[in-house]
């Protein structure tokens, strides 16, 4: 509920997932108002083909902004200022007949990968990469516009704006189609060495005819346009409150830990294993090394990332835990239980190795999950440990080339599990730093929406003031020789799978 302080200004981020929809107030220190959630349904309509519907995706962020608004007890007219961020990849495309031209694809479709294949094997890929600085992936929008093409010609013959997942929700929001950069540098459409939108790539994956169909480009910091008088009605936000650019959930997050200098590293565990940092320089790419404008000018954010973190535990859970669907359950005390299942397995009680690859991987060649290790003394204990152990050691594959960082920021779904907190620490062998809120890609692009309403000069003052450290979690030694010698399995067990 609201502080006693009549003369604070407040703040909204709105943040849409892979799977949830989170919308939450904040004030001008980084305290949180009230925030509300809720799930839009994957739909799967064949296998490698994940996908939401926008009409159901629009409906479900305004209710979600209502609940917010009504939770935190103040006025819509309170808000000095909406900001936005989302899954990057993917797409979601806006027709002509000003109404989605098809489903959104989420960040998780595998639709693309033959295109991907062939533009590695003909050395268009390479060509690309020079440009855009990052690797060609199957969920990257250029691909799935290639599966359009060939399949759907006439959804794209029919498609005025190509957006992404947070862009969408802002030309919801406003009626103005604008794409942010931090977003669409990460799709191969931009030249990072330009900075803009570059024909050239289109014509490389051979979609130059939808180069007019690119919104026009905008910073996260910017005031993109008011909310109107259809969106208020929809959301309970005040018409012509400011509305920003917002940015990539993984910018949102990397802002909200105060990722502001070059020394920090931080962990986002959500469907995604993401690990960042920024640099002033892109860094050369790799099979999962992604170069993408950061929300500070003038840096770029290294991203190393692959869809294996704690999806795969959702998926088990979903699919294995009974009650876990029953909408009238306790999730909290069932995550709880899940905890204490966990933490009464030592690290030497659970020698089955889980590869969390449900959802793909950075290695193409091994993508598919599995428990190795497994016999008939094994329980459902032994096998949730080992998810939580496999997720940790994925987002530790991807970090461990560099040298080693003194703290990591951690955000995501883990940080809600104090078991799985100590896990990363442990298998990292380095202090875990958990930034106070819980919701910080909402966080982020409240941030983001202070910037572009004055409050803020620019996002290193912001974290200053609205960035808070909650605990610092140090590792355990004896657990992290444990876990260094599992994870040298872990690592055997992937190169000798991609050998087959």
């Amino acid at each position: 509920m609201r502080g006693e302080c009549e003369s604070m200004l407040y703040f909204m981020g709105v943040d849409n997932g892979g799977t949830t929809i989170k919308a939450a107030i904040f004030d001008q220190t980084g305290h949180e108002i009230a925030a509300a959630s809720q799930n839009t349904p994957l739909l799967v309509p064949c296998e490698g083909f994940n996908e939401r519907d926008m009409e159901t995706l629009w409906k479900a962020t305004a209710a979600t902004i209502h609940e917010a608004i009504l939770k935190s007890g103040i006025q819509p007219s309170e808000i000095a200022g909406v900001g936005c961020t989302g899954h990057g990849k993917g797409l979601y495309l806006w027709g002509k007949d000003d109404k989605p031209a098809y489903h959104a694809v989420a960040s998780t479709d595998r639709r693309g990968a033959p295109y991907v294949e062939r533009w590695y094997g003909n050395g268009t890929a390479a060509k690309a990469e020079s440009l855009a600085l990052q690797p060609v992936v199957e969920t990257q929008p250029v691909a799935i516009l290639a599966w359009m093409k060939e399949h759907h010609p006439e959804i794209l013959e029919n498609t005025r704006w190509i957006f992404e997942a947070k862009d969408y929700i802002r030309f919801m929001l406003t009626g103005r189609a604008m794409a942010e950069v931090t977003d669409y540098s990460g799709t191969c459409l931009m030249n990072l060495q330009t900075k803009e939108f570059d024909r050239e790539l289109l014509r490389l994956f051979d979609l130059e005819e939808m180069f007019d169909a690119l919104p026009p480009l905008c910073q996260s910091y910017e005031l993109c346009g008011t909310v109107t008088e259809k969106a208020a009605k929809d959301t309970g936000l005040a018409a012509g409150t400011p509305v920003c650019g917002g940015m990539f959930d993984i910018d949102a997050c990397a802002i909200a830990l105060d990722v502001s200098t070059t020394e920090r590293l931080c962990m986002i565990t959500g469907t995604w294993s993401i690990n960042e940092y920024i640099a002033k320089e892109p860094v050369p790419t790799g099979s999962s090394t992604h170069n993408s404008m950061f929300c500070i000018p003038g840096y770029y954010l290294i991203e190393e990332s692959s869809p294996t973190s704690s999806g795969n535990l959702e998926w088990f859970i979903q699919h294995f835990v009974p009650g876990a669907e029953d909408p009238n359950v306790d999730k909290k005390a069932l995550y709880r239980e899940i905890d204490r299942e966990v933490e009464a397995l030592s690290p030497g009680d659970c020698n089955i190795i889980f590869l969390p690859f449900l959802y793909g991987t950075y290695n193409e060649k091994c993508a598919s999950s599995a428990f190795i290790g497994m016999t008939n003394f094994h329980t459902r204990a032994h096998m949730l440990r080992a998810i939580f152990e496999g997720v940790g050691f994925s987002h530790l594959h991807h970090i461990a080339h560099r040298n080693p960082p003194s703290a990591i920021r951690m955000a995501g779904g883990a940080t809600n599990s104090d078991v799985w907190v100590q896990m990363f620490a442990d298998i990292t062998g380095t202090p875990i730093e958990v930034v106070k809120t819980k919701e910080p890609g909402a966080l982020g692009c409240a941030m983001a929406a202070a910037i572009a309403a004055g409050v803020y000069p620019d996002y290193k003052t912001a974290a200053e003031n609205m960035t808070k450290v909650s605990a610092i979690i140090h590792p355990n030694k004896e657990n992290t020789e444990i876990y260094r010698k599992k994870y040298t399995r872990f690592c055997r067990l992937i190169e000798l799978l991609s050998q087959q």
